[in-house]
């Protein structure tokens, strides 16, 4: 074994070994194996920059769970110890990162109030400065459990097999169609117009869903509300949410006719839910009845443009999904997705996790397959690889191996390099051509639908999400899958405009979901979540990624190397790390 090729693998993640350390790694049965595991335990959070600057002889017994170092020491005793230990919290956490965001989340300064309707006199809600404003007090966060997820879990088992996988092109016959890309269909000049336009759209789309429901079907433009007219039946968007001094919500709406402000109790509780979960620019349908104040009305009903249960779908293979790699970062756990590979080309696992992947026919991959650069100030100081052309090349590689006959689709993120502002494009040729050269590799928007041998399949990256955690009280990270349940009732993927989601005035609001899907996917959060919604399998794929400094002081612990899978049409959860 090459002295040179083991000191490298470590200096590469910033570790230094002492030299007992060094003689240790050197007597395992397999020590470029051993070198790949020692070093997701190290990198973990329980070990300092510090700690990485010498590693002791100490340490490596300490990780491996012996007192003493036997010449014996080698991978099986890694993993045994791992095994045997499951009592003990030993799992590997994310070591300190730079943050991935450019700041802290800005505050929302609220606009001048309207003017007083009735008795009730409005006050300014006082919006969150930061995410922690936003969560429950106590020192320690109750931690969540997504029971699905946990129900659904099992490690990978590290009982690799070896053979040469089939390379040659694949004679699989797929039944795949992209059903909406909006990557050459971008026309928006920025001027307000197109703004005007792109409201419109959205208006537009979303009256024609709620028009369906029967108490809107003959709804009314806030123009034609005439003085003998005591109910009110609206289609409206959301200008602006206030409180009054008592405490009811007061919401500014309008249509393409005019304004109207509209008043629910807080002492109808269920409808008071209801509106603390508006959030501007949306879309709704509102039953109210009229005050004697033209401009004013008192809220009976929110209806959203909502989904109704779809039929189950047979499904006779696998969809493997995936999101934020973020290839070429220092934090990115190289030996973990490479433990997916060989998974996945069924050279890894017991028999039963093979045969899964066996039948895996499709990869999706949700945005942030690269690290990118400059998306954040001092990023280069957190990457291994400085230039976005050779992270591409270097996802080329990883992919290049994943066995032919799986057709991988690839959309954009945040992280890529695509444009920042949804609808984001697919990843450009002129970066990425490395991965335009595989044959088995498809490129699509970010959002994007595909059909999937009759499967509809939802592909957004969820850069929305840190606005409606921000907006809507009761959300959080962990729980994606609760945030994904608003974003099919709203009907919109990114409802909230202007705000940290960048979003592109296109003349059509691309955004808006028009047709209910089988899966909704998406990633961003770095948190895997799952739920079924109606028939829907909604679906956070998580990250190879290790915990950022950003997640850390809002208390984000990411799950990663945890792979989702819709095998047959159940949800199976495998762990790589």
């Amino acid at each position: 074994m090459s002295t040179n090729k083991i000191l490298l693998k470590f200096a590469k993640k910033g570790i230094n070994l002492s030299p007992e350390a060094y003689d240790k790694v050197m007597k395992a049965d397999n020590p470029l194996d051993f070198a790949s595991n020692l070093i997701v335990k190290l990198k973990s959070d329980k070990f300092t920059s510090k700690d990485l600057i010498c590693v002791s002889g100490e340490t490596i017994d300490e990780i491996t769970g012996v007192k003493t170092a036997p010449e014996s020491d080698n991978q099986e005793t890694l993993i045994k110890s791992e095994e045997t230990q499951k009592t003990v919290d030993k799992t590997p956490q994310p070591p300190k990162k730079v943050s991935d965001e450019k700041e802290q989340p800005p505050k929302k300064v609220m606009d001048e109030k309207p003017e007083s309707a009735g008795n009730e006199k409005e006050v300014e809600t006082k919006k969150p400065d930061s995410i922690d404003d936003l969560k429950k007090e106590g020192d320690e966060p109750e931690h969540y459990v997504n029971e699905a997820i946990e129900k659904a879990s099992e490690t990978i088992k590290d009982t690799k097999i070896k053979f040469k996988r089939n390379e040659q092109k694949t004679n699989v016959k797929y039944d795949f169609k992209i059903i909406q890309d909006t990557s050459k269909k971008s026309y928006t000049s920025g001027e307000l117009e197109n703004l005007i336009s792109y409201f419109k759209s959205r208006y537009d789309k979303l009256a024609k869903i709620l028009s369906r429901r029967p108490d809107l079907r003959n709804y009314t433009k806030i123009a034609d509300i005439d003085d003998g007219m005591d109910s009110l039946s609206l289609i409206l968007m959301v200008r602006e949410i206030r409180s009054s001094k008592n405490g009811h919500k007061i919401v500014e709406f309008e249509d393409d006719t005019g304004n109207i402000s509209i008043l629910f109790s807080n002492k109808n509780e269920e409808l008071f839910a209801e509106a603390e979960k508006l959030v501007r620019d949306e879309v709704v349908g509102v039953i109210a009845n009229k005050s004697s104040d033209a401009g004013f009305a008192f809220g009976q009903q929110i209806i959203n443009p909502g989904v109704l249960s779809i039929p189950e779908k047979e499904m006779d293979f696998g969809i493997v999904f995936l999101s934020d790699v973020h290839i070429g970062s220092l934090t990115f756990l190289e030996d973990a997705f490479q433990r997916f590979i060989d998974w996945i080309n069924c050279e890894a696992g017991d028999e039963e996790q093979r045969r899964v992947a066996e039948d895996v026919k499709y990869l999706i991959i949700g945005g942030d397959i690269v690290d990118g650069i400059g998306v954040y100030p001092n990023q280069d100081k957190e990457l291994a690889i400085k230039d976005i052309t050779e992270q591409y090349n270097e996802a080329a590689r990883f992919l290049g191996n994943i066995r032919s006959d799986i057709k991988i689709i690839i959309a954009p993120g945040n992280h890529d390099a695509s444009r920042v502002a949804e609808p984001q494009p697919a990843v450009p040729e002129e970066y990425a051509k490395a991965l335009y050269e595989l044959d088995n590799v498809e490129f699509i928007s970010n959002p994007g639908v595909v059909s999937l041998d009759g499967i509809n399949v939802l592909i957004y990256h969820g850069r929305s999400f840190d606005d409606l955690v921000m907006a809507i009280k009761s959300f959080e990270y962990e729980k994606s899958d609760e945030i994904m349940v608003e974003l099919l009732q709203k009907r919109h993927l990114a409802p909230i405009y202007g705000e940290r989601t960048p979003l592109a005035s296109e003349l059509e609001d691309y955004l808006v979901i028009d047709e209910v899907p089988d899966v909704f996917h998406t990633g961003h959060i770095h948190i895997n979540s799952y739920k079924k919604y109606k028939g829907v399998h909604l679906i956070n794929s998580g990250t190879f990624q290790t915990q950022t400094e950003f997640q850390k002081i809002y208390n984000i612990n990411p799950t990663p190397a945890e792979v989702p899978v819709l095998h047959k049409g159940k949800y199976r959860h495998f762990k790589f790390l």
